[in-house]
């Protein structure tokens, strides 16, 4: 049954996501993480927040 469970949660996560892989430096992990952490939120919600504030920044900037 829980392999089942995960095929189905993996074939939605496919058709729903797009999955974007990073590296970081050695110890960078548990900055961003420990950063995460203080804000209350997963790494994945800050990485796509400063991702949205950049791009918002670069739309800004570039409409100047």
């Amino acid at each position: 049954m829980g392999r089942t469970s995960s095929a189905v949660k993996d074939r939605y996560n496919a058709k729903v996501y797009d999955e974007i892989k990073i590296r970081v430096s050695k110890g960078q992990k548990a900055e961003i993480k420990a950063h995460a952490d203080v804000n209350g939120e997963s790494v994945n919600a800050f990485i796509k927040r400063a991702i949205e504030s950049q791009m918002q920044r670069d739309k800004e900037s570039a409409e100047e």
